[in-house]
């Protein structure tokens, strides 16, 4: 059974986007069973710890003997398990991995950057003026991405993939916005994404988790 390493409490304004989600998500649509390994405070400096993860980050799967960091590594090798989250199509497999890759290296930097100044920095200085370019470079992406969905259910069509959860998770770093939720088709994107049952299991995992080690 796959063992889940994920921190056991965090402030509130991030619960519900740790990364994590993003493995227990996809673990949910797989319909594969875990067990978790939850951490302490501090103990992600440890040695011990940084010999599995070097960045001292959540989340890592041991799975046999097989350790993974990195939620887009993670990810594809649970959808290599299962067809719900690769399609058995080469073609189709192929462009889903590439959308996992573009939600990691095209979105997510620029969501993560304006979510960083908000979250972080929104009193400084430097960051008030760094605002505006940041928003309007993240509302650039935010168009391209839906400018792709068009009328579409998800990103390659009517199949839910690996990329599609990449994604979703990305989108909901903005949650503090209105950035996607007011967008025409990411908002109706993101609420498709987020009604699924698996993302609903996932997330309730995740904040019960929390919730039992509330100080």
């Amino acid at each position: 059974m796959i063992t889940l390493t994920a921190f056991r409490s965090v402030p509130p304004f991030v619960q519900g986007l740790v990364r994590d989600l993003r493995v227990r998500w996809a673990l949910e649509e797989a319909g594969l069973p875990y067990k978790q390994n939850l951490l302490a405070l501090g103990d992600h400096k440890a040695p011990s710890y940084r010999a599995l993860q070097p960045f001292g980050q959540v989340p890592v799967i041991e799975d046999g003997t097989l350790t993974l960091f990195e939620t887009g590594a993670i990810v594809l090798h649970i959808a290599d398990k299962s067809s719900a989250l690769l399609p058995s199509n080469l073609e189709a497999r192929e462009r889903a991995k590439a959308w996992v890759f573009a939600a990691l290296n095209s979105l997510e930097p620029a969501v993560a950057n304006l979510a960083l100044i908000d979250l972080f920095h929104a009193n400084d200085e430097w960051a008030k003026l760094r605002r505006p370019g940041a928003e309007e470079f993240t509302k650039m992406r935010l168009n391209e991405i839906g400018d792709w969905i068009g009328d579409k259910n998800y990103l390659e069509g009517d199949a839910f993939t690996a990329g599609d959860l990449m994604t979703a998770t990305v989108l909901r770093i903005l949650r503090h916005t209105q950035l996607v939720t007011s967008h025409p088709v990411l908002g109706p994107y993101l609420q498709r994404c987020e009604a699924r049952p698996a993302f609903q299991r996932a997330l309730s995992a995740q904040m019960a988790v929390f919730a039992q080690n509330a100080a």
